[in-house]
C-alpha cells in the first residue's frame, strides 16, 4: 500500500484497516514478490514471507499425534469398561466415574491453561503438557486397582487439556491466512480419524491373552492398550521441544527480536536458503519492547511512544486477572449476556447429549454381544432395555459374587468391535459432508434441525430392539450430534467480537465438558431406576439445545466484527 511505504511504525487497529474482505493483508503477496522489505511487516506479511513448504508439513504430521493425544485421553476408558471389570471389580457406578473423571480434570483446568498460555507461551505448554500427559497415562497403564487408575485419569485431563486447546492457536499462527482455513480442516480430519483408530486398536489388543507380572505390577491387556495410547503424546512432548516459539505470541510480547529469528527459521526450513535471505527485516512493534521480561502477561496493545521504556512494568496474577476481566464486561451485559448464555447452555447440553451416549457404547455393544451369544439359538428380545437391564445383573453380579463371575477370563464378542469402528467411521464419513451440509443450509438451520434430530434420535434409541437397530441409531444420533456442535462453535466466532470469541469459545468448551462429566456421572444412576430415565435425560437436553438455537441470531447476518 501507498500509505503502507510512509510509516515506520504502525498500531494494530491501523494495520486492521489494511485487512480485505476475508481476512487477508492486501500487502501479503509483496511479501512473497519483494525482495526486501524496506518497512515494519505485521504478522501476515511476515508469514506469508517464510513461505510455506517442510516446516508446515512438518507441523501438521506432529498434530496427528498431538491431536490423537487429546482424544485418546478423553474416550479411552470407555473401551476398557467390558475389559477390566473383573480386574478392577468395577461397579456401575464405578464405570460412569472412569467415563467422566477426565472431563472432570479438563473443567477445573481451563483458566489456569489459558492465563499460562498466554504468559509462557505456546511452546512451553506444548512440550511440557505432552511430556507430562504421557507420564498420567503410562501411570494409568500401571494401574492396579479403581482408585489409581482414576487419580491419574484426573491428572491426565487436567494436563492435557492444556496442549490440547494451544495446538489449535499454535498452528493457526503457525500459518497465514490463505492456508490457516485448510489447516483446521487437516485437524478435524485427525480428529475423526483418532475416534476410529480407538476400536481399531482394541480390535488388535483386546483378545490378546496378555497377562503378566512385571515388578510386583499385574499387567493385563487392558493395560498394554492403555500404554500403547501413551505414545503418541511421548512423541509430540519431544517433537515439540524442537519446534519454534509461535512468532505470533512473541509479536504480542513485544519481543520482536525473537519473533523475526522464529520466522527466519521457518523461512530456511521451507526454502532451503539462509536465514539472512529473509525478505522482511523489521516487524511492527504491536506492543513497547519487552525484552527483559519475557513471561510477563500483556493484554493491551497501546500506541508505541516516541521514547523506549527503559524499565518494563510486570504484572502480578491478579492483576493481569483484573485486566482480563475489564476485557470482558461486555459479556455481562445486553445484548451479548443473553446469547452467551444461551450457547453455554446449548454447549452443555449437546455434550451432555453426546458423549453420554459415545462413552457408553462400547458397553452396550459388549453386553449385547454378550447376551447374544449367551441366549444364541433362542427366540430372545435383544431390546435395548432387555440388555441395559442384563448389563446392570451382571455388573452387580461380578461387584457382589467375584469369585464366581470372574473365574474365567471374560471373552468379548467381535461384534463388540466392529460395532464401534462403524459407528466412528460413519463419524469420519460424516465430517467430509458437514461442509457441503451446512454451506448448503446455513449454520443455523443446520444447528437448529441436527439439535432436534439428534434429540429425537436420542429418545428412539430407548425402542431399539436388537443390536444392528442400535448401531443405525447410535451411528446417526453421533454423527448429526457432531456436526451440531461445529455449527455452533462456528455461530459462536461470528456472532461475538474479535476480542471477546477467544474467552466466549474457552467458557463454551467448560460448559460443554461439564455437560459431558454431568451425563456420565448421572447415566448409571438413571439406567438403575430404569430404562427410560437416561434416554429421556439425553433427549431432552437436545431437545432443549435446538429450542434455545431458535433463538440465536443467524451468523450469515451477524453484525459483530
Amino acid at each position: 500500500h501507498e500509505k503502507c511505504s510512509k510509516c515506520v511504525v504502525l498500531t494494530i487497529t491501523e494495520l486492521e484497516n489494511y485487512t480485505d474482505g476475508d481476512g487477508d493483508s492486501n500487502s501479503t503477496a509483496e511479501a512473497a514478490a519483494t525482495p526486501a522489505e524496506a518497512g515494519p511487516a505485521n504478522f501476515d506479511k511476515a508469514i506469508e514471507g517464510a513461505g510455506f513448504g517442510l516446516f508446515n508439513l512438518m507441523l501438521l504430521i506432529v498434530s496427528i499425534p498431538a491431536q490423537s493425544a487429546a482424544i485418546f485421553e478423553s474416550s479411552s476408558m470407555s473401551y476398557i469398561l467390558p475389559v477390566a471389570e473383573c480386574d478392577l471389580r468395577l461397579t456401575l457406578e464405578d464405570k460412569g466415574v472412569l467415563n467422566a473423571v477426565a472431563y472432570a480434570g479438563m473443567t477445573i483446568s481451563a483458566v489456569a491453561w489459558g492465563y499460562l498460555a498466554d504468559t509462557k507461551g505456546r511452546k512451553k505448554i506444548l512440550y511440557w503438557g505432552y511430556l507430562v500427559d504421557a507420564v498420567c497415562v503410562f501411570g494409568s497403564a500401571l494401574s492396579q486397582n479403581f482408585i489409581m487408575l482414576v487419580v491419574f485419569k484426573f491428572l491426565g485431563g487436567l494436563v492435557v487439556n492444556g496442549p490440547a486447546a494451544v495446538l489449535f492457536t499454535y498452528l493457526t499462527e503457525m500459518h497465514g491466512p490463505k492456508h490457516r482455513s485448510s489447516v483446521l480442516m487437516i485437524v478435524g480430519m485427525v480428529t475423526s480419524t483418532a475416534t476410529v483408530t480407538l476400536p481399531l486398536l482394541a480390535w488388535g489388543i483386546f483378545p490378546r491373552d496378555w497377562d503378566f507380572v512385571i515388578f510386583g505390577l499385574n499387567i493385563h491387556s487392558w493395560q498394554i492398550y492403555l500404554f500403547v495410547l501413551g505414545i503418541p503424546s511421548l512423541v509430540s512432548g519431544i517433537i515439540f521441544c524442537f519446534m519454534p516459539e509461535s512468532p505470533r505470541f512473541l509479536m504480542a510480547q513485544g519481543r520482536n527480536e525473537e519473533a523475526l529469528q522464529a520466522f527466519q527459521q521457518i523461512y530456511q526450513m521451507n526454502t532451503r536458503k539462509p536465514k539472512d535471505s529473509y525478505p522482511i527485516k523489521v516487524l511492527v512493534q504491536e506492543v513497547p519492547n519487552r525484552k527483559a521480561t519475557k513471561d510477563e502477561a500483556i493484554y493491551t496493545i497501546d500506541e508505541k511512544s516516541a521514547e523506549e521504556p527503559t524499565k518494563p512494568q510486570g504484572r502480578t496474577l491478579l492483576e493481569s486477572l483484573r485486566a482480563g476481566l475489564q476485557q470482558m464486561k461486555p459479556l455481562a451485559r445486553k445484548p451479548l449476556l443473553g446469547l452467551a448464555i444461551c450457547c453455554y447452555v446449548m454447549q452443555f447440553g449437546i455434550f451432555l447429549g453426546m458423549n453420554t451416549i459415545r462413552l457408553w457404547l462400547p458397553q452396550l455393544f459388549a453386553s449385547m454381544a454378550e447376551y447374544e451369544a449367551l441366549y444364541a439359538g433362542q427366540d430372545v428380545d435383544a431390546s435395548m432395555c432387555t440388555v441395559l437391564e442384563f448389563s446392570v445383573n451382571r455388573t452387580a453380579e461380578t461387584a457382589l459374587n467375584y469369585a464366581e463371575a470372574c473365574a474365567e477370563p471374560k471373552l468379548i464378542s467381535m461384534d463388540m468391535y466392529i460395532n464401534n469402528i462403524i459407528v466412528s467411521a460413519t463419524g469420519f464419513v460424516g465430517y467430509f459432508f458437514a461442509g457441503g451440509i451446512i454451506r448448503a443450509l446455513g449454520p443455523k438451520r443446520m444447528m437448529t434441525y441436527g439439535l432436534f434430530l439428534s434429540g429425537t434420535f436420542g429418545l428412539v434409541l430407548y425402542f431399539s430392539v436388537n443390536s444392528l437397530m442400535t448401531l443405525i441409531i447410535s451411528a446417526i444420533f453421533l454423527t448429526i450430534t457432531g456436526i451440531a456442535v461445529s455449527s455452533l462453535l462456528g455461530a459462536v466466532v461470528a456472532l461475538f467480537p474479535t476480542q471477546l470469541r477467544t474467552v466466549v469459545v474457552a467458557i463454551a468448551m467448560m460448559c460443554g465438558r461439564f455437560g459431558a462429566l454431568s451425563g456420565n456421572l448421572l447415566f448409571p444412576v438413571f439406567v438403575q431406576i430404569g430404562c427410560l430415565p437416561p434416554f429421556i435425560m439425553v433427549s431432552s437436553v437436545l431437545l432443549l439445545s435446538g429450542t434455545l438455537s431458535i433463538f440465536v441470531p443467524n451468523p450469515a447476518k451477524a453484525t459483530f466484527s
